[in-house]
């Protein structure tokens, strides 16, 4: 009779609710008694049998067809040995079946943990056997993390001298010099420098050797990368506007050539207390024109080839390349010859552009660098020193450039060892002002007395110190537009080079 009551119940539910296709099960739990101990699913039938606090407990319920995971082999389904002894089934009230109690031998070795087995239910067996899953997934995530994290930090190191090889391997080949590397990404493409990520890398790559010199900006190191030697410049934190913006002019398009100083890379680094900003380029042993004109005299042939490439080098720069990966003029605004290098063959390189103006010829404007610096007080132009100058039109800079020129041609031909004849080494105007001249007293020997630095006499019985001294008078005209240009200097000494067979 009682299994007569609970079919009829059944099919009472499945005429008032429709679902004659769903799966009935046996149910004890408080939430059944309003179903007549009945509940409907679409998953699966379960009984339970456990022992807990020293009791037999049984359950049987429904489950849904979502809670059936992983398929095949349902963690809800699973029996628990010594706590735990569960049936699931797929046949209408087949979870009314009796099962017997978990094996006594486990729930006496149990019985000393009596807290731990009374709150193992079948949701916290879920939670058991997931635990473990979760922490792998937790391990995974972990290693993932610490992957990247390698890799930024290979790529954004922050140490200033110690050099990381295994950092090389994400970025750059191990047998490419910073020859090779300038050779195949610049001159093949846009012909600024390096891309961005390689100058990070050689730049956070570089041990630090020796400091080679100190200026308004920090010092200059001389560092190694991969074998070979490199100029460091760095600057304090104060002039990161002189750091950025003579990065800036470096990788101007087009701009490489052999007698402009070889940029490599620009980065800023944070060695823990402070900010450094380092500039990267081609070492030169010899140092500036300033230390070598000091120590050596030159011959007539090195005198032509000094001031060859120093004018070839300056040409370049003043010169715009029109098209698409065309080139802006730009002048330099403060050279002298402390701002120019001597390489290794004793021809020049024009270095330090911080102060560097560019000119856009397309809407004739002029890039001028946001900094109160204003050149170096000997080496100023006429128009310079009276503040005549006119600063929205480009040449009025290239010959501000030329008679600084002049000046450091005066320099080197001062040093020619002519016949067993040279003089010692002198900066312009030596004999006139003091070793650090103000604006006013430059102005007055300049400006007013119109002075100029003094052209022996006895230059005038060699050829090539003729010529010298001839482009030197004609770089220092009072009136700008007079002067000469860097590309007319060029081809005379060019010329002057051919008559006196020298290889340039």
């Amino acid at each position: 009779m009682a299994k007569l009551r609970v079919l009829m119940t059944a099919a009472a539910h499945a005429v008032l609710y429709g679902t004659c296709d769903a799966l009935w099960c046996n149910c004890t739990t408080v939430l059944c008694q309003k179903t007549g101990s009945l509940c409907e699913t679409d998953g699966a039938c379960i009984a339970s049998t456990s022992f807990i606090n020293g009791q037999e407990q049984h359950v049987r319920t429904c489950i849904t067809q979502d809670s059936l995971v992983p398929p095949g082999q349902p963690i809800l389904c699973l029996s628990a040995e010594g706590l735990l002894n569960t049936h699931c089934c797929y046949t209408d009230y087949c979870n009314s079946i009796d099962l017997k109690v978990p094996s006594m031998t486990s729930l006496t070795h149990m019985e000393g943990d009596s807290d731990a087995t009374g709150t193992w239910g079948p949701v916290e067996l879920v939670a058991v056997i997931a635990g473990p899953v979760f922490l792998l997934c937790l391990l995974l995530l972990a290693s993932m993390f610490l992957f990247q994290y390698y890799q930024r930090a290979c790529s954004h190191r922050q140490r200033l001298e110690v050099e990381d090889p295994s950092c090389d391997h994400l970025f750059l080949p191990k047998d490419k010099t910073l020859q090779d590397l300038i050779y195949d990404l610049s001159t093949s493409g846009s012909g600024s420098g390096l891309p961005l990520f390689v100058q990070r890398t050689v730049a956070r790559t570089i041990v630090l050797q020796e400091i080679i010199g100190k200026g308004r900006f920090g010092e200059v190191w001389r560092g190694r990368w991969r074998g070979g030697d490199v100029a460091v410049k760095i600057f304090s934190s104060r002039e990161e506007r002189s750091w950025f913006r003579e990065a800036e002019i470096y990788q101007t398009i087009m701009l490489r050539h052999e007698n402009i100083l070889g940029f490599i890379a620009a980065d800023n680094k944070d060695n823990g207390t402070w900010t450094q900003l380092w500039l990267v380029s081609d070492y030169h042993e010899y140092g500036s024109l300033f230390d070598y004109l000091n120590r050596y005299s030159v011959t007539i042939e090195g005198m032509i080839k000094l001031a060859l490439s120093a004018a070839s080098g300056l040409a370049h720069l003043h010169m715009e390349i029109l098209g698409t990966q065309g080139k802006p003029g730009i002048a330099h605004r403060d050279l002298k010859s402390k701002n120019i290098l001597v390489k290794k063959n004793c021809t020049c390189a024009i270095a330090d552009l911080g102060l560097a103006v560019r000119h856009e010829s397309a809407t004739d404007t002029i890039d001028i660098a946001p900094n109160q610096r204003v050149g170096t007080k000997r080496y100023m132009a006429p128009e310079v020193l009276d503040e005549s100058i006119n600063m929205r039109q480009f040449d009025s800079f290239k010959c501000a450039d030329i008679y600084a020129l002049g000046l450091v041609y005066w320099e080197i031909a001062r040093r020619c060892n002519s016949g067993g004849v040279h003089e010692e080494y002198q900066l312009p105007y030596y004999d006139l002002v003091p070793s650090d001249p103000s604006i006013e007293e430059m102005r007055k020997v300049v400006c007013d007395q119109k002075l100029r630095p003094n052209v022996p006499n006895w230059w005038q019985s060699y050829e090539a110190l003729r010529v010298m001294s001839k482009i030197m008078r004609e770089c220092w005209y009072a009136n700008g537009t007079a002067r000469l240009t860097a590309l007319r200097i060029k081809k005379t000494l060019s010329q002057l080079s051919v008559q006196e067979d020298i290889k340039v």
